[in-house]
């Protein structure tokens, strides 16, 4: 945390290793480039629309006083959180006498972040490329996360995320995949831990001839059935047991469960709210699901991305 020297000969390459990742991983992937699109439309406002490996036109222009100038901002003790797995009161001397001598350089303060407006209007990105082997749809939601939510908002989102889409016993894949036979894979996930608001996200592919406006027409069908009935008992209680089972198990690996605790404090939470979570999530009732729905998965709250097969 202090007493960093760069050079150009060490910073210079080291962009251009950035560079080639993003080439790689992003302008060579039609998904990934999708995927860009996508939260490019659905964040008009906020950083969260600017993807974390950067625009490579901004990466071309990074050198060494653009590292240290965010190393000496962000990296001291008092914008630090440290988490310890196991024995503590050894660790708190050692951690004490080692990080208490480093001064503090500056204080970051609570970052000012441009809050996303209401959305009005849903919208549509469409990619097509000749590299593309598997067309598919997808759509993202603007979701309030568990720092930006209300009540039992978010905890209500885990749990619709769970029964609508979560693994082979969800309604997407039974509906798309099972019972109608147009989708090869069908699902959803929700990004609860973002700092500010998140997304929900639904998706499927195709299977045979089936387009991709036949597989909208049946992810619309499935929300708007739980949005109008919300879940049964008996799945609620299943996506319940299956999310708090996870929650435990992740406590058999240390490294996991001070990540758990990492992320939490790191973006707004306590150590109150992780070890409250299980009964939060256990006291979600039916109709809060189907608000949850209700509310978030809205068309004019999303963007739809579609991609598809172009010859070349």
């Amino acid at each position: 945390m202090t007493g960093l020297v760069l050079t150009d000969d060490v910073v210079d390459p080291e962009r251009d290793v950035v560079l080639e990742e993003r080439r790689s991983r992003v302008d060579g992937d039609p998904s990934s480039q999708l995927g860009e699109a996508v939260a490019a439309s659905l964040y008009m406002n906020h950083p969260y629309g600017t993807p974390i490996i950067g625009w490579e036109h901004e990466i071309e222009k990074l050198d060494r006083h653009d590292a240290i100038a965010f190393y000496d901002r962000f990296y001291t003790p008092n914008n630090a959180i440290l988490v310890v797995a196991g024995s503590g009161d050894e660790v708190r001397e050692a951690a004490q006498e080692t990080y208490g001598k480093v001064a503090r350089r500056a204080d970051p303060g609570r970052r000012q972040r441009p809050r996303e407006p209401e959305p009005r209007a849903a919208r549509r990105v469409s990619l097509s490329d000749p590299r593309v082997t598997q067309p598919s749809v997808q759509r993202s939601y603007l979701a309030p996360s568990y720092e930006t939510g209300e009540g039992d908002r978010p905890y209500a989102l885990d749990l619709l995320s769970q029964i609508l889409g979560g693994g082979t016993t969800s309604r997407l894949y039974k509906a798309l995949v099972v019972e109608k036979a147009i989708a090869a894979n069908a699902g959803c996930w929700y990004q609860g831990d973002a700092l500010d608001d998140g997304r929900f996200a639904v998706y499927a592919v195709p299977r045979g001839e089936a387009s991709l406006a036949e597989l909208e027409v049946a992810i619309d069908q499935e929300i708007a059935r739980i949005a109008a009935e919300g879940p049964d008992a008996g799945e609620l209680q299943r996506a319940k047991t299956r999310l708090v089972a996870d929650t435990i198990y992740a406590q058999d690996s240390q490294a996991t469960l001070a990540r758990i605790y990492g992320s939490s404090l790191a973006t707004g939470g306590t150590i109150e709210d992780v070890a409250a979570w299980p009964d939060r999530i256990r006291a979600v009732t039916a109709e809060a699901v189907r608000d949850a729905a209700r509310e978030t998965l809205d068309r004019r709250r999303s963007v739809t991305g579609e991609l598809l097969f172009a010859p070349a």
